[in-house]
Protein backbone atom coordinates (compact mmCIF):
# COMPACT_ATOMS: atom_id res chain seq x y z
CA UNK A 1 0.00 0.00 0.00
CA UNK A 2 1.40 3.47 -0.79
CA UNK A 3 1.30 6.48 1.09
CA UNK A 4 -1.41 8.38 -0.64
CA UNK A 5 -3.64 4.63 0.20
CA UNK A 6 -2.40 4.73 3.80
CA UNK A 7 -3.65 8.57 4.07
CA UNK A 8 -6.80 7.58 2.29
CA UNK A 9 -7.20 4.94 4.83
CA UNK A 10 -6.71 7.16 8.01
CA UNK A 11 -8.86 9.64 6.64
CA UNK A 12 -11.59 7.52 6.64
CA UNK A 13 -11.22 6.47 9.83
CA UNK A 14 -10.94 9.77 11.06
CA UNK A 15 -14.23 11.68 9.33
CA UNK A 16 -16.25 7.96 10.95
CA UNK A 17 -14.72 8.82 14.84
CA UNK A 18 -15.35 12.66 14.29
CA UNK A 19 -18.07 13.33 11.93
CA UNK A 20 -19.47 9.70 12.09
CA UNK A 21 -20.08 9.60 8.25
CA UNK A 22 -19.74 6.51 7.05
CA UNK A 23 -18.57 6.04 2.89
CA UNK A 24 -17.30 9.33 2.09
CA UNK A 25 -14.57 9.59 -0.35
CA UNK A 26 -12.32 12.69 0.07
CA UNK A 27 -9.83 13.44 -2.83
CA UNK A 28 -6.18 13.19 -1.90
CA UNK A 29 -3.49 14.66 -4.31
CA UNK A 30 0.02 14.42 -4.24
CA UNK A 31 0.74 18.66 -3.49
CA UNK A 32 1.80 20.43 -6.29
CA UNK A 33 1.46 24.22 -4.99
CA UNK A 34 3.43 26.54 -3.17
CA UNK A 35 1.79 25.50 -0.04
CA UNK A 36 3.51 24.17 2.39
CA UNK A 37 2.61 20.12 2.76
CA UNK A 38 3.31 16.37 1.11
CA UNK A 39 -0.51 16.37 0.28
CA UNK A 40 -3.60 18.16 -0.56
CA UNK A 41 -7.23 16.65 1.05
CA UNK A 42 -9.96 18.00 -1.07
CA UNK A 43 -12.83 18.42 1.46
CA UNK A 44 -15.93 19.96 -0.50
CA UNK A 45 -17.92 17.02 -0.04
CA UNK A 46 -18.26 17.54 3.54
CA UNK A 47 -19.43 21.41 3.28
CA UNK A 48 -22.77 20.21 2.31
CA UNK A 49 -23.28 17.36 4.44
CA UNK A 50 -22.10 19.33 7.85
CA UNK A 51 -23.30 22.31 6.96
CA UNK A 52 -20.20 24.29 8.22
CA UNK A 53 -17.57 26.83 6.32
CA UNK A 54 -14.55 24.81 4.23
CA UNK A 55 -12.17 26.34 6.56
CA UNK A 56 -13.63 25.54 9.84
CA UNK A 57 -13.95 21.31 8.21
CA UNK A 58 -10.46 22.35 7.37
CA UNK A 59 -9.19 23.08 10.60
CA UNK A 60 -11.38 19.65 12.52
CA UNK A 61 -9.83 17.39 9.74
CA UNK A 62 -6.74 18.54 10.25
CA UNK A 63 -6.63 18.55 14.22
CA UNK A 64 -7.98 15.32 14.01
CA UNK A 65 -5.61 13.87 11.36
CA UNK A 66 -2.63 14.98 13.42
CA UNK A 67 -3.95 14.34 17.12
CA UNK A 68 -5.25 10.77 16.43
CA UNK A 69 -2.84 9.21 13.77
CA UNK A 70 0.88 9.29 13.96
CA UNK A 71 1.31 10.03 10.11
CA UNK A 72 1.28 13.66 9.99
CA UNK A 73 3.56 16.57 11.39
CA UNK A 74 1.44 19.65 10.49
CA UNK A 75 -1.15 20.90 8.63
CA UNK A 76 -2.53 24.26 7.30
CA UNK A 77 -5.79 24.95 5.46
CA UNK A 78 -6.66 26.91 2.02
CA UNK A 79 -10.08 27.40 1.25
CA UNK A 80 -11.34 23.90 0.65
CA UNK A 81 -8.42 22.40 1.10
CA UNK A 82 -6.03 21.08 3.82
CA UNK A 83 -2.38 20.62 2.85
CA UNK A 84 -0.75 17.73 5.52
CA UNK A 85 3.44 17.24 5.89
CA UNK A 86 3.73 13.66 6.70
CA UNK A 87 6.59 12.42 9.05
CA UNK A 88 9.68 11.55 7.45
CA UNK A 89 9.76 8.05 8.76
CA UNK A 90 6.52 7.30 7.01
CA UNK A 91 8.38 7.77 3.22
CA UNK A 92 11.25 6.24 4.59
CA UNK A 93 9.37 2.91 5.28
CA UNK A 94 7.28 3.35 1.95
CA UNK A 95 11.02 3.19 0.29
CA UNK A 96 12.01 0.72 2.08
CA UNK A 97 9.09 -2.00 0.85
CA UNK A 98 8.83 -0.76 -2.26
CA UNK A 99 11.36 -3.69 -3.37
CA UNK A 100 9.12 -6.23 -2.30
CA UNK A 101 6.36 -4.34 -3.11
CA UNK A 102 7.54 -4.18 -7.05
CA UNK A 103 8.92 -7.95 -7.17
CA UNK A 104 5.20 -9.45 -6.02
CA UNK A 105 2.79 -9.72 -8.47
CA UNK A 106 -0.76 -10.28 -7.83
CA UNK A 107 -2.17 -12.69 -10.25
CA UNK A 108 -5.80 -12.17 -11.54
CA UNK A 109 -6.41 -15.94 -12.03
CA UNK A 110 -7.63 -14.72 -15.63
CA UNK A 111 -6.06 -15.40 -19.05
CA UNK A 112 -6.88 -12.74 -21.98
CA UNK A 113 -6.12 -13.78 -25.42
CA UNK A 114 -4.36 -10.54 -27.22
CA UNK A 115 -4.81 -10.22 -31.50
CA UNK A 116 -2.51 -7.93 -33.11
CA UNK A 117 -0.15 -7.92 -36.36
CA UNK A 118 -2.55 -10.44 -38.81
CA UNK A 119 -1.00 -9.23 -41.89
CA UNK A 120 -1.84 -10.12 -45.47
CA UNK A 121 0.75 -12.39 -47.41
CA UNK A 122 1.14 -10.64 -50.12
CA UNK A 123 3.35 -7.80 -48.95
CA UNK A 124 5.83 -6.66 -46.71
CA UNK A 125 4.99 -5.23 -43.16
CA UNK A 126 4.69 -1.57 -43.16
CA UNK A 127 4.51 1.73 -41.02
CA UNK A 128 0.77 0.88 -39.61
CA UNK A 129 1.69 -2.90 -39.16
CA UNK A 130 4.23 -1.11 -36.83
CA UNK A 131 1.83 0.41 -34.70
CA UNK A 132 -0.02 -2.22 -34.62
CA UNK A 133 2.60 -4.52 -33.32
CA UNK A 134 3.93 -2.21 -30.50
CA UNK A 135 0.01 -1.86 -29.48
CA UNK A 136 -0.08 -5.20 -29.20
CA UNK A 137 2.55 -6.38 -27.52
CA UNK A 138 2.75 -3.30 -25.07
CA UNK A 139 -0.76 -4.12 -23.97
CA UNK A 140 0.42 -7.97 -23.69
CA UNK A 141 3.46 -7.33 -21.44
CA UNK A 142 1.18 -4.48 -19.10
CA UNK A 143 -1.68 -7.27 -18.67
CA UNK A 144 0.72 -9.78 -17.41
CA UNK A 145 2.45 -7.14 -15.18
CA UNK A 146 -0.94 -6.32 -13.64
CA UNK A 147 -1.14 -10.58 -12.99
CA UNK A 148 -3.68 -11.49 -16.14
CA UNK A 149 -2.35 -15.01 -18.04
CA UNK A 150 -1.68 -13.73 -21.84
CA UNK A 151 -1.59 -15.03 -25.08
CA UNK A 152 -0.63 -13.28 -28.08
CA UNK A 153 -1.55 -13.99 -31.30
CA UNK A 154 -2.22 -13.56 -35.07
CA UNK A 155 -4.25 -15.00 -37.53
CA UNK A 156 -2.06 -14.33 -41.07
CA UNK A 157 -4.58 -13.70 -44.21
CA UNK A 158 -2.73 -15.89 -46.57
CA UNK A 159 -5.58 -16.70 -48.73
CA UNK A 160 -7.78 -14.37 -51.28
CA UNK A 161 -8.00 -12.97 -54.69
CA UNK A 162 -4.77 -10.35 -53.29
CA UNK A 163 -2.61 -13.37 -52.55
CA UNK A 164 -3.09 -14.58 -56.16
CA UNK A 165 -2.44 -11.39 -57.58
CA UNK A 166 0.86 -11.76 -56.38
CA UNK A 167 1.09 -15.27 -57.34
CA UNK A 168 0.16 -15.12 -60.71
CA UNK A 169 2.67 -11.74 -61.47
CA UNK A 170 5.17 -13.85 -60.41
CA UNK A 171 3.99 -16.97 -62.53
CA UNK A 172 3.86 -14.45 -65.34
CA UNK A 173 7.12 -12.25 -64.98
CA UNK A 174 9.09 -14.02 -62.24
CA UNK A 175 11.46 -16.08 -64.76
CA UNK A 176 11.75 -18.53 -62.25
CA UNK A 177 13.43 -16.26 -59.83
CA UNK A 178 13.74 -16.40 -56.25
CA UNK A 179 14.15 -14.09 -52.81
CA UNK A 180 17.80 -15.97 -52.15
CA UNK A 181 18.81 -15.59 -55.96
CA UNK A 182 17.89 -11.75 -55.61
CA UNK A 183 19.26 -11.81 -52.12
CA UNK A 184 15.81 -9.55 -51.19
CA UNK A 185 13.80 -10.82 -48.38
CA UNK A 186 10.87 -13.17 -49.22
CA UNK A 187 8.13 -11.04 -48.31
CA UNK A 188 9.83 -7.76 -50.23
CA UNK A 189 9.79 -10.52 -52.82
CA UNK A 190 6.98 -11.17 -52.96
CA UNK A 191 5.61 -7.75 -52.49
CA UNK A 192 7.16 -6.75 -55.45
CA UNK A 193 5.21 -8.86 -57.90
CA UNK A 194 1.66 -7.14 -56.15
CA UNK A 195 3.00 -4.05 -57.24
CA UNK A 196 3.98 -5.54 -60.67
CA UNK A 197 0.47 -6.99 -61.23
CA UNK A 198 -0.99 -3.88 -60.54
CA UNK A 199 1.06 -2.05 -62.72
CA UNK A 200 0.48 -4.30 -65.59
CA UNK A 201 -3.66 -4.19 -64.96
CA UNK A 202 -3.50 -0.84 -65.55
CA UNK A 203 -1.96 -0.76 -68.66
CA UNK A 204 -4.82 -3.67 -69.46
CA UNK A 205 -7.69 -1.01 -67.91
CA UNK A 206 -6.52 1.87 -70.10
CA UNK A 207 -5.82 -0.01 -73.57
CA UNK A 208 -9.69 -1.96 -72.83
CA UNK A 209 -10.55 2.17 -72.16
CA UNK A 210 -9.06 2.88 -75.51
CA UNK A 211 -11.12 0.48 -77.53
CA UNK A 212 -14.52 2.18 -75.99
CA UNK A 213 -15.23 0.27 -73.26
CA UNK A 214 -15.99 1.80 -69.76
CA UNK A 215 -13.59 1.56 -66.74
CA UNK A 216 -16.07 -0.35 -64.69
CA UNK A 217 -15.98 -2.79 -67.63
CA UNK A 218 -12.65 -2.94 -68.57
CA UNK A 219 -11.75 -3.83 -64.84
CA UNK A 220 -14.00 -6.55 -64.50
CA UNK A 221 -12.49 -7.53 -68.15
CA UNK A 222 -9.13 -7.12 -67.89
CA UNK A 223 -7.88 -10.65 -68.55
CA UNK A 224 -4.65 -10.53 -65.70
CA UNK A 225 -8.24 -9.75 -63.43
CA UNK A 226 -9.69 -13.15 -64.82
CA UNK A 227 -7.09 -15.35 -64.57
CA UNK A 228 -6.14 -13.79 -60.73
CA UNK A 229 -9.81 -14.72 -60.38
CA UNK A 230 -9.46 -18.19 -61.63
CA UNK A 231 -6.14 -19.04 -60.03
CA UNK A 232 -8.63 -18.19 -56.71
CA UNK A 233 -11.18 -20.74 -57.72
CA UNK A 234 -8.33 -23.59 -58.59
CA UNK A 235 -7.07 -22.84 -55.02
CA UNK A 236 -10.44 -23.21 -53.50
CA UNK A 237 -10.61 -26.30 -55.57
CA UNK A 238 -7.36 -27.77 -54.49
CA UNK A 239 -5.30 -27.42 -57.61
CA UNK A 240 -2.27 -29.20 -56.64
CA UNK A 241 -0.09 -27.16 -59.23
CA UNK A 242 -1.51 -23.69 -57.75
CA UNK A 243 -1.12 -24.96 -54.03
CA UNK A 244 2.08 -25.98 -54.38
CA UNK A 245 2.86 -22.56 -55.98
CA UNK A 246 0.82 -20.98 -53.10
CA UNK A 247 2.81 -22.72 -49.81
CA UNK A 248 6.33 -22.11 -51.65
CA UNK A 249 5.57 -17.86 -52.08
CA UNK A 250 3.71 -17.86 -48.25
CA UNK A 251 7.19 -19.68 -47.27
CA UNK A 252 8.93 -16.37 -48.19
CA UNK A 253 7.08 -14.53 -46.92
CA UNK A 254 6.99 -16.16 -43.49
CA UNK A 255 11.32 -16.33 -43.23
CA UNK A 256 10.45 -12.51 -44.39
CA UNK A 257 7.60 -11.71 -41.54
CA UNK A 258 10.06 -13.47 -38.66
CA UNK A 259 13.07 -11.60 -39.80
CA UNK A 260 11.09 -8.48 -38.94
CA UNK A 261 9.24 -9.40 -35.82
CA UNK A 262 12.85 -10.51 -34.62
CA UNK A 263 14.23 -6.39 -35.14
CA UNK A 264 11.01 -5.23 -33.96
CA UNK A 265 11.01 -7.20 -30.82
CA UNK A 266 7.85 -8.84 -31.08
CA UNK A 267 6.38 -12.46 -30.72
CA UNK A 268 3.60 -14.53 -30.32
CA UNK A 269 2.57 -17.83 -28.57
CA UNK A 270 -0.09 -18.60 -31.10
CA UNK A 271 -0.50 -18.32 -34.89
CA UNK A 272 -3.65 -19.16 -37.15
CA UNK A 273 -4.10 -18.82 -40.90
CA UNK A 274 -7.12 -17.80 -42.56
CA UNK A 275 -6.66 -21.20 -45.34
CA UNK A 276 -7.23 -23.24 -42.22
CA UNK A 277 -10.37 -20.73 -40.68
CA UNK A 278 -12.15 -19.26 -43.82
CA UNK A 279 -14.27 -21.97 -43.69
CA UNK A 280 -15.19 -22.09 -40.28
CA UNK A 281 -18.44 -20.26 -38.65
CA UNK A 282 -21.00 -22.04 -41.67
CA UNK A 283 -21.77 -24.39 -38.90
CA UNK A 284 -23.22 -21.24 -37.06
CA UNK A 285 -24.98 -20.06 -40.06
CA UNK A 286 -27.36 -23.09 -39.66
CA UNK A 287 -27.41 -22.93 -35.57
CA UNK A 288 -28.43 -19.20 -36.25
CA UNK A 289 -30.84 -19.97 -38.72
CA UNK A 290 -32.80 -22.71 -36.11
CA UNK A 291 -33.09 -20.24 -33.55
CA UNK A 292 -34.37 -17.20 -35.41
CA UNK A 293 -31.77 -15.51 -35.07
CA UNK A 294 -30.55 -14.90 -38.62
CA UNK A 295 -32.85 -15.33 -42.02
CA UNK A 296 -32.44 -16.47 -45.47
CA UNK A 297 -33.73 -14.52 -48.58
CA UNK A 298 -35.45 -15.96 -51.68
CA UNK A 299 -31.63 -16.14 -53.17
CA UNK A 300 -30.48 -18.62 -50.35
CA UNK A 301 -28.31 -15.57 -49.45
CA UNK A 302 -28.02 -15.69 -45.31
CA UNK A 303 -28.46 -12.06 -42.56
CA UNK A 304 -28.71 -10.81 -39.67
CA UNK A 305 -30.57 -8.03 -39.14
CA UNK A 306 -29.19 -5.58 -36.33
CA UNK A 307 -31.44 -2.87 -37.27
CA UNK A 308 -32.61 -2.69 -33.89
CA UNK A 309 -29.58 -2.68 -31.91
CA UNK A 310 -28.72 0.68 -34.53
CA UNK A 311 -26.94 -1.45 -37.30
CA UNK A 312 -27.83 -2.21 -40.34
CA UNK A 313 -28.84 -5.73 -42.45
CA UNK A 314 -25.34 -7.83 -42.30
CA UNK A 315 -24.80 -10.74 -45.03
CA UNK A 316 -23.02 -14.15 -43.64
CA UNK A 317 -23.35 -16.26 -46.56
CA UNK A 318 -24.07 -15.93 -50.02
CA UNK A 319 -26.23 -17.27 -52.54
CA UNK A 320 -23.57 -19.21 -54.02
CA UNK A 321 -22.73 -20.53 -50.68
CA UNK A 322 -19.80 -19.13 -50.09
CA UNK A 323 -19.11 -16.77 -46.73
CA UNK A 324 -17.60 -13.45 -46.21
CA UNK A 325 -15.19 -11.82 -43.74
CA UNK A 326 -17.41 -11.71 -41.11
CA UNK A 327 -18.82 -15.58 -40.79
CA UNK A 328 -15.00 -16.38 -40.58
CA UNK A 329 -14.22 -14.25 -37.82
CA UNK A 330 -17.71 -15.60 -35.88
CA UNK A 331 -16.42 -18.70 -36.44
CA UNK A 332 -12.70 -18.13 -34.94
CA UNK A 333 -13.87 -16.60 -31.74
CA UNK A 334 -15.94 -19.87 -31.12
CA UNK A 335 -13.15 -21.90 -31.96
CA UNK A 336 -11.31 -19.35 -29.77
CA UNK A 337 -12.77 -19.86 -26.26
CA UNK A 338 -13.33 -23.69 -27.31
CA UNK A 339 -9.70 -24.28 -27.43
CA UNK A 340 -8.48 -21.71 -24.73
CA UNK A 341 -9.52 -21.19 -21.56
CA UNK A 342 -9.82 -17.38 -21.78
CA UNK A 343 -11.72 -14.78 -19.94
CA UNK A 344 -11.40 -11.57 -22.46
CA UNK A 345 -10.46 -11.58 -26.27
CA UNK A 346 -8.71 -8.21 -27.33
CA UNK A 347 -8.42 -7.26 -31.08
CA UNK A 348 -5.69 -5.07 -32.13
CA UNK A 349 -7.18 -3.32 -35.22
CA UNK A 350 -7.16 -0.23 -36.89
CA UNK A 351 -10.33 2.47 -36.00
CA UNK A 352 -11.83 1.86 -39.86
CA UNK A 353 -12.65 -1.46 -38.88
CA UNK A 354 -14.73 -0.23 -35.88
CA UNK A 355 -18.61 -1.20 -37.19
CA UNK A 356 -17.23 -4.68 -38.47
CA UNK A 357 -16.66 -5.36 -34.82
CA UNK A 358 -19.46 -3.79 -33.53
CA UNK A 359 -21.67 -6.57 -35.62
CA UNK A 360 -19.45 -9.55 -34.67
CA UNK A 361 -19.66 -8.95 -30.65
CA UNK A 362 -23.49 -7.98 -31.64
CA UNK A 363 -24.16 -11.42 -33.83
CA UNK A 364 -22.30 -13.81 -31.32
CA UNK A 365 -24.50 -12.01 -28.44
CA UNK A 366 -27.34 -13.02 -30.15
CA UNK A 367 -26.41 -16.87 -30.81
CA UNK A 368 -26.18 -16.91 -27.05
CA UNK A 369 -22.52 -16.88 -26.75
CA UNK A 370 -22.16 -15.57 -22.27
CA UNK A 371 -18.56 -14.50 -23.29
CA UNK A 372 -19.52 -12.15 -26.35
CA UNK A 373 -19.57 -9.20 -23.51
CA UNK A 374 -15.76 -9.99 -22.93
CA UNK A 375 -14.62 -8.96 -26.46
CA UNK A 376 -13.02 -6.08 -26.83
CA UNK A 377 -11.79 -3.81 -29.91
CA UNK A 378 -8.53 -1.98 -29.14
CA UNK A 379 -9.16 0.57 -31.97
CA UNK A 380 -6.69 3.01 -32.81
CA UNK A 381 -5.96 5.89 -35.03
CA UNK A 382 -3.72 5.27 -38.16
CA UNK A 383 -0.22 6.28 -38.68
CA UNK A 384 0.36 9.11 -41.17
CA UNK A 385 3.89 10.63 -42.53
CA UNK A 386 4.66 14.11 -42.80
CA UNK A 387 4.41 13.72 -46.94
CA UNK A 388 1.07 12.01 -46.13
CA UNK A 389 -0.67 8.50 -46.76
CA UNK A 390 0.44 5.15 -47.88
CA UNK A 391 -0.69 3.01 -50.53
CA UNK A 392 0.31 -0.60 -51.29
CA UNK A 393 -0.81 -1.62 -54.55
CA UNK A 394 1.26 1.79 -55.83
CA UNK A 395 4.22 0.27 -53.69
CA UNK A 396 4.18 3.68 -51.54
CA UNK A 397 4.21 2.05 -48.35
CA UNK A 398 6.79 2.75 -45.89
CA UNK A 399 8.21 -0.26 -45.47
CA UNK A 400 8.16 -1.29 -41.68
CA UNK A 401 12.36 -2.92 -42.74
CA UNK A 402 13.02 0.57 -43.89
CA UNK A 403 12.30 2.74 -41.34
CA UNK A 404 13.88 0.48 -38.37
CA UNK A 405 16.72 0.64 -40.41
CA UNK A 406 16.24 4.76 -41.00
CA UNK A 407 15.81 4.69 -36.95
CA UNK A 408 19.03 3.40 -36.46
CA UNK A 409 20.91 5.39 -39.15
CA UNK A 410 19.51 8.60 -37.58
CA UNK A 411 20.67 7.44 -34.40
CA UNK A 412 24.35 7.08 -35.43
CA UNK A 413 24.02 10.36 -36.93
CA UNK A 414 22.99 12.14 -33.73
CA UNK A 415 24.86 9.93 -31.52
CA UNK A 416 27.90 10.81 -33.82
CA UNK A 417 27.39 14.41 -33.77
CA UNK A 418 27.16 14.54 -29.50
CA UNK A 419 30.74 12.38 -29.30
CA UNK A 420 27.83 10.44 -26.68
CA UNK A 421 29.79 6.65 -27.60
CA UNK A 422 33.21 7.52 -28.23
CA UNK A 423 34.35 5.25 -25.79
CA UNK A 424 33.17 2.07 -26.64
CA UNK A 425 34.03 -0.35 -29.43
CA UNK A 426 32.37 -0.67 -32.51
CA UNK A 427 29.93 -3.58 -31.45
CA UNK A 428 28.76 -1.93 -28.56
CA UNK A 429 28.39 1.07 -30.71
CA UNK A 430 26.05 -0.77 -33.39
CA UNK A 431 24.24 -2.21 -30.52
CA UNK A 432 23.44 0.79 -29.08
CA UNK A 433 22.36 2.24 -32.16
CA UNK A 434 20.38 0.05 -32.67
CA UNK A 435 18.70 0.01 -29.54
CA UNK A 436 18.20 3.80 -29.14
CA UNK A 437 16.71 3.84 -32.72
CA UNK A 438 14.31 1.12 -32.50
CA UNK A 439 13.24 2.21 -28.96
CA UNK A 440 12.96 5.95 -30.04
CA UNK A 441 10.46 4.80 -32.35
CA UNK A 442 7.97 2.62 -30.06
CA UNK A 443 8.35 4.88 -27.71
CA UNK A 444 7.05 7.73 -29.83
CA UNK A 445 4.43 5.31 -31.12
CA UNK A 446 3.16 4.62 -27.63
CA UNK A 447 2.91 7.63 -26.01
CA UNK A 448 0.66 8.89 -27.81
CA UNK A 449 -3.01 7.50 -26.68
CA UNK A 450 -4.09 5.02 -28.97
CA UNK A 451 -7.32 6.11 -30.41
CA UNK A 452 -5.80 9.24 -31.64
CA UNK A 453 -4.39 9.55 -35.19
CA UNK A 454 -0.87 10.20 -34.94
CA UNK A 455 2.17 11.91 -37.45
CA UNK A 456 5.10 10.01 -37.25
CA UNK A 457 8.47 12.05 -37.88
CA UNK A 458 11.63 10.09 -37.38
CA UNK A 459 14.18 13.08 -37.04
CA UNK A 460 11.91 14.55 -34.01
CA UNK A 461 11.40 11.18 -32.39
CA UNK A 462 15.26 10.75 -31.52
CA UNK A 463 16.31 13.38 -29.89
CA UNK A 464 17.82 12.88 -26.62
CA UNK A 465 15.99 15.97 -24.70
CA UNK A 466 12.38 15.95 -23.79
CA UNK A 467 10.00 13.56 -24.30
CA UNK A 468 11.53 10.58 -26.39
CA UNK A 469 12.65 7.19 -25.77
CA UNK A 470 16.35 8.32 -25.79
CA UNK A 471 16.03 10.84 -23.34
CA UNK A 472 14.21 8.32 -20.75
CA UNK A 473 17.39 5.87 -21.79
CA UNK A 474 20.06 8.45 -21.39
CA UNK A 475 19.05 9.23 -17.48
CA UNK A 476 18.86 5.16 -17.01
CA UNK A 477 22.42 5.22 -18.64
CA UNK A 478 23.50 8.11 -16.17
CA UNK A 479 22.19 6.17 -13.09
CA UNK A 480 24.11 2.73 -14.34
CA UNK A 481 27.31 5.47 -14.53
CA UNK A 482 26.84 7.05 -11.56
CA UNK A 483 26.53 3.31 -9.61
CA UNK A 484 29.02 2.23 -10.68
CA UNK A 485 31.26 4.87 -9.92
CA UNK A 486 30.20 4.69 -6.25
CA UNK A 487 30.47 0.87 -6.73
CA UNK A 488 27.02 0.20 -5.40
CA UNK A 489 25.99 -2.27 -3.20
CA UNK A 490 22.76 -2.22 -1.58
CA UNK A 491 22.43 -1.71 2.12
CA UNK A 492 19.71 -0.81 5.00
CA UNK A 493 19.71 2.73 6.04
CA UNK A 494 18.88 3.82 9.25
CA UNK A 495 16.50 7.06 9.83
CA UNK A 496 17.11 10.08 7.53
CA UNK A 497 15.47 13.28 7.17
CA UNK A 498 14.29 13.62 3.45
CA UNK A 499 13.96 16.80 1.40
CA UNK A 500 10.82 17.91 -0.90
CA UNK A 501 13.01 15.88 -3.62
CA UNK A 502 13.69 12.70 -1.95
CA UNK A 503 9.93 12.69 -1.05
CA UNK A 504 8.74 13.18 -4.43
CA UNK A 505 11.13 11.08 -6.12
CA UNK A 506 9.41 8.05 -3.68
CA UNK A 507 6.03 9.12 -4.29
CA UNK A 508 6.86 8.58 -8.16
CA UNK A 509 8.42 5.58 -7.33
CA UNK A 510 5.35 4.28 -5.65
CA UNK A 511 3.21 5.17 -8.42
CA UNK A 512 4.41 2.53 -10.51
CA UNK A 513 2.03 -0.06 -9.66
CA UNK A 514 -1.31 1.94 -9.32
CA UNK A 515 -0.30 2.90 -13.00
CA UNK A 516 0.33 -0.21 -14.73
CA UNK A 517 -3.07 -0.77 -13.02
CA UNK A 518 -4.40 1.75 -15.05
CA UNK A 519 -3.10 1.27 -18.49
CA UNK A 520 -4.27 -2.54 -17.46
CA UNK A 521 -7.37 -1.59 -17.47
CA UNK A 522 -7.68 1.56 -20.18
CA UNK A 523 -5.52 -1.00 -22.09
CA UNK A 524 -3.38 1.97 -22.86
CA UNK A 525 0.91 1.93 -23.37
CA UNK A 526 0.39 5.59 -23.34
CA UNK A 527 0.13 5.63 -19.18
CA UNK A 528 3.33 4.15 -19.25
CA UNK A 529 5.19 6.03 -21.35
CA UNK A 530 3.81 9.31 -19.54
CA UNK A 531 4.58 7.93 -15.78
CA UNK A 532 8.20 7.11 -17.13
CA UNK A 533 8.69 10.26 -18.54
CA UNK A 534 7.31 11.87 -15.51
CA UNK A 535 9.78 9.76 -13.20
CA UNK A 536 13.15 10.32 -15.63
CA UNK A 537 11.73 14.27 -14.68
CA UNK A 538 11.49 13.76 -11.02
CA UNK A 539 14.54 12.23 -10.57
CA UNK A 540 16.48 14.91 -12.74
CA UNK A 541 15.27 17.48 -10.89
CA UNK A 542 16.35 15.11 -7.40
CA UNK A 543 19.88 14.24 -9.30
CA UNK A 544 20.19 18.23 -9.51
CA UNK A 545 19.79 19.06 -6.47
CA UNK A 546 21.33 16.55 -4.59
CA UNK A 547 24.95 15.77 -4.02
CA UNK A 548 25.67 11.80 -4.26
CA UNK A 549 28.97 10.85 -4.76
CA UNK A 550 30.59 13.76 -2.72
CA UNK A 551 27.73 13.64 0.18
CA UNK A 552 29.64 13.23 3.37
CA UNK A 553 27.30 11.95 5.19
CA UNK A 554 27.62 8.11 4.20
CA UNK A 555 23.75 7.35 5.78
CA UNK A 556 22.25 9.89 3.19
CA UNK A 557 24.78 9.05 0.83
CA UNK A 558 23.56 5.47 0.98
CA UNK A 559 20.11 6.87 0.97
CA UNK A 560 20.33 8.81 -2.37
CA UNK A 561 22.16 5.75 -4.01
CA UNK A 562 19.50 3.20 -2.90
CA UNK A 563 17.13 5.76 -4.44
CA UNK A 564 18.86 6.24 -7.57
CA UNK A 565 19.11 1.67 -8.06
CA UNK A 566 15.41 1.72 -7.80
CA UNK A 567 14.72 4.13 -10.04
CA UNK A 568 16.94 2.78 -12.74
CA UNK A 569 14.84 -0.49 -12.17
CA UNK A 570 11.99 1.16 -12.45
CA UNK A 571 12.34 2.76 -15.57
CA UNK A 572 13.95 -0.43 -17.14
CA UNK A 573 10.65 -2.16 -16.08
CA UNK A 574 8.58 0.69 -17.60
CA UNK A 575 10.68 0.57 -20.73
CA UNK A 576 9.98 -3.10 -20.78
CA UNK A 577 6.16 -2.77 -20.53
CA UNK A 578 6.94 -0.69 -23.84
CA UNK A 579 9.12 -3.29 -25.82
CA UNK A 580 12.25 -1.05 -25.42
CA UNK A 581 15.77 -2.07 -24.48
CA UNK A 582 17.97 -0.15 -22.05
CA UNK A 583 21.67 1.11 -22.64
CA UNK A 584 23.99 0.90 -20.17
CA UNK A 585 26.35 3.50 -21.05
CA UNK A 586 25.69 6.25 -23.55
Amino acid sequence: MNIKNIIEQKLAEVILNVFQLKDIHLEVQENKTEFEGDFTIVIFPLVKQLKKSPETIGMEVGEALTTQTELFESFNVVKGFVNVKVKTNLFVEQFKGLNEFFSTIEKKNATVMVEYSSPNTNKPLHLGHIRNNLLGFSVAKILEEAGYDVIKTQIINDRGIHICKSMLAWEKFGEGKTPAMQKIKGDKFVGNYYVEFDKHYKQEIAELVAQGISEDQAKKDAPLMKEAQKMLLDWENGDEKVRNLWKEMNSWVYEGFNETYRRLGVDFDQVQYESNTYILGKDLIQEGLDKGVLYKKEDGSVWCDLTDEGLDQKLLLRSDGTSVYMTQDLGTAVERFKDNNIQKLIYTVGNEQDYHFQVLFKILGKLGYSWADQLYHLSYGMVELPNGKMKSREGTVVDADDLMQEMHNIAKEKAEELGKLEHLSEKEKENNYENVGIGALKYFMLKVDPKKKMLFNPEESIDFNGNTGPFIQYTFARIQSLLVKADYHYREISDVELNQSEKELILQLANYKPIVEKAAEALSPALIANYVYDLVKTYNSFYQSNPILNQEDENLKQMRLNLSNLTAETIKKSLQLLGIQTVNRM
